[in-house]
């Protein structure tokens, strides 16, 4: 996948806990348009440290029923 490292996931999840869109590390400096699109991003990192570890992330279903 592309390579994220499980000091990027910290980094912004810090950032998105604290209502932040500029997230640093590493000596590098990203800025963020909204926090929605860091919450896609927190997905995406998290779905490929998960596929680089082998580890599938857990998927949740949700049942709905109609009477008729």
């Amino acid at each position: 996948m592309a390579g994220f490292t499980q000091a990027q996931l910290v980094a912004i999840k810090e950032a998105y806990a604290s209502g932040i869109t500029r997230v640093s590390y590493d000596g590098k400096t990203t800025e963020y348009r909204s926090l929605a699109e860091m919450k896609q991003i927190i997905a995406t990192i998290e779905a490929s440290l998960a596929a680089d570890a082998g580890t599938p992330l857990p998927v949740a279903g949700y049942a709905s029923f109609r009477r008729g």
